[in-house]
């Protein structure tokens, strides 16, 4: 139960420490949609959609006005689409794409994603149908994002699907080159995705979830920072301890705020997200709470160790606060996304290569990392199989987000705004890899995928 302290400190950092609810997400199931006929397949998405999300946006205001907690996004997930729109008698995907852009519209969310696929150990025609739709969906479309799982640690990794995702986050790129190629900001390449994130860009709504659920992300890096400020000089087992204790109280907000969208819509309470996802803001940043820790600098020698001191402390917190912790849970580490990592890579301390290694022990991996125009789909394939491999040998969820700004070079800046911030453009090794990954075929899953 809340007593009065823990009331007036909750106040506090909902009022000067970015304290938010970052997202509640609706997830939704399209599997009865399938059709013969795509425009009926369309139609039948779009009214799904329509009538189970049309209070989402409202209940959400709802909440917020009365509780006094700031939800910064509303969204929606669907079942992956590739498994949607293989039922249809279609080549064509895309106008799957624009059913759901249309939808998203129609009930006023910021963000749909599941334009997706699935394909770790093989892909389907619907499968590669969808991956050659990609880059035109994203290109045609607002705010629908889109999601390829190429590996899992049962499965190993799809190289031939690899190989063809450098060539799609390329074209997505030339497609939306007026933007500064913004349609690959829209595009997330996972190993081991999980069915029920609600973060975009890489939520959809799995298989094995019901007809239509409702999960939270919650955010609060300002919040962390804020209680280590007061810890200055001690032991990491006192820094650990504030972490959990911190995390424990933005978990319970969450819990509280999926707990009443969840009874308000009349739609199942699935899970709650715990992770520490930043902003641009100053004072919402990873990387300052990282340096809080004693690092002159992110990306510095020691930035791993602090890191998965993090990540473990905001988990353990987090389950002692609900009894639904599910999605990605930890700390994500986007470097547009964060003011403080934006800094540490126009200084040169955060390099991809350490941001690499970073994601061995945090959540999420390679995500919103801006690269030079001429970057070629085999280096972008290789930095995916990089990062799978990470995720497959580790049994935990990767991903890369990665965009090859048209016409940019190292040291420039891709301006996106909002919370999508500004990302400095990052070097990436010159060597090639074409020849690594031309070989396709499939990387075997490792050893301890055989756990039965």
């Amino acid at each position: 139960m809340y007593n009065q302290k823990n009331i007036l400190e909750t106040i506090e950092m909902i009022d000067k420490q970015h304290l938010d609810v970052r997202t509640i997400t609706m997830g939704i199931s399209l599997l009865d949609c399938c059709r013969s006929d795509p425009k009926a397949a369309c139609q039948k998405i779009y009214d799904k959609i329509a009538r189970l999300a049309q209070d989402l946006v409202r209940t959400g205001e709802d909440i917020e006005a009365e509780f006094g907690i700031p939800i910064v996004n509303k969204r929606i997930s669907v079942t992956p689409i590739a498994l949607v729109a293989g039922a249809s008698d279609t080549e064509d995907y895309v106008p799957f794409a624009q059913a759901l852009d249309k939808a998203r519209a129609a009930t006023g969310v910021d963000f749909i994603g599941g334009f997706s696929a699935l394909v770790q150990k093989g892909m389907t025609a619907a499968d590669r149908r969808l991956l050659q739709s990609i880059p035109e969906a994203l290109a045609s479309t607002e705010l629908v994002c889109s999601s390829v799982n190429v590996g899992s640690t049962r499965a190993g990794i799809n190289m031939d699907a690899v190989a063809l995702m450098g060539l799609i986050v390329k074209k997505a790129a030339a497609l939306t080159a007026d933007q500064g190629g913004l349609g690959c900001a829209k595009l997330v390449v996972f190993c081991n995705a999980v069915e029920d994130n609600p973060f975009m860009a890489g939520a959809f709504h799995g298989v094995g979830e019901g007809d239509c659920t409702i999960n939270v992300g919650v955010s609060g890096p300002g919040v962390v920072h804020h209680a280590l400020q007061r810890v200055k000089g001690a032991p990491f087992d006192v820094v650990a301890e504030t972490i959990k204790k911190t995390a424990f109280q933005i978990t319970r907000m969450g819990q509280l705020v999926a707990q009443e969208a969840s009874a308000r819509l009349g739609v199942p309470f699935g899970i709650v997200d715990l992770s520490l996802a930043p902003t641009p803001a100053v004072g919402d940043s990873v990387a300052r709470i990282l340096e809080e820790m004693g690092l002159e600098a992110c990306g510095t020698h020691g930035t791993t160790a602090a890191l998965a001191l993090l990540n473990d402390a905001v988990k353990k917190g987090g389950v002692m606060a609900s009894g639904h912790v599910g999605g990605l849970s930890g700390a994500f580490i986007p470097v547009s996304e964060d003011e403080g990592m934006i800094a540490a890579a126009r200084r040169g301390t955060l390099t991809i290569d350490k941001l690499e290694a970073m994601t061995c022990v945090c959540s999420v991996g390679l995500d919103m990392i801006a690269v030079p125009g001429d970057t070629s789909a085999e280096t972008i394939s290789a930095i995916i199989a990089d990062e799978a491999a990470v995720g497959m040998v580790n049994s935990k969820t990767t991903a890369v987000r990665i965009i090859p700004v048209p016409g940019a070079k190292v040291g420039d800046t891709m301006e996106m705004g909002g919370l999508l911030g500004s990302a400095p453009v990052m070097p990436v090794h010159p060597e090639s890899a074409a020849d690594f990954i031309r070989r396709c075929g499939r990387i075997p899953a490792p050893l301890q995928s055989l756990k039965n």
